[in-house]
């Protein structure tokens, strides 16, 4: 495992350099989506509609911000579970989006989606929500005010930190991981 930085949008080459299990730090610019704006997103795509956001070189932050205390830029800003996404991700990705941050487990159809389309799934830290907000310099809704903390985002972000959940070689941190206690535990340490 590495720690590397890396910044928005992401490149081609940024991203075969990434491995399952590396700890990023991101910066740049990222956006905010969760159920509502996703479901929205992928209806617009099924009727052949523009998005209201661009999506090619984009990392996606499943979260819902709590609202901002007076002199703060956003409340807490944790990640939410990603499967909830996982009906969506496969169009959105297939559109140009390279990045996701959740945190949990993600489906096969999106673990091969994030293959062919040479994207990558980041996990944040649940529980750190406060501490993840230090990291977000700016924010603005850029899409769908009407869903409240659920809107689409545009976030300026510095040092976030992520770990390579699933990378476009297969990798999977989760499994990995799993697997590397499982043996420790069979040889008894």
């Amino acid at each position: 495992m590495s720690e590397k930085r890396i910044t928005t949008p992401l490149t081609e080459e940024a991203i075969a350099d990434l491995r399952s299990g590396d700890r990023v730090l991101i910066s740049g610019k990222i956006l905010t989506a969760r159920d509502a704006a996703h479901k929205r997103l992928v209806e617009l795509v099924e009727k052949g509609e523009p998005l209201p956001v661009a999506l090619e070189g984009q990392i996606v932050y499943f979260v819902g911000p709590s609202p901002a205390k007076p002199g703060q830029v956003i409340g807490s800003a944790g990640p939410t579970t990603s499967g909830r996404m996982d009906s969506y991700s496969p169009v959105l990705l297939e559109l140009g989006l390279k990045g996701m941050i959740g945190k949990g487990y993600r489906n096969q159809e999106v673990r091969d989606a994030l293959i062919k389309h040479k994207a990558v799934y980041f996990g944040a830290v649940g529980g750190a929500a406060a501490l993840i907000a230090k990291r977000i310099s700016s924010a603005k809704i850029i899409a769908y005010e009407d869903l409240g903390a659920e809107a689409i985002r545009e976030l300026e972000v510095e040092d976030f930190p992520a770990v390579v959940v699933n990378d476009i070689y297969g990798g999977d941190a989760y499994q990995e991981g799993r697997a590397q206690f499982e043996r420790k535990e069979a040889a008894g340490t």
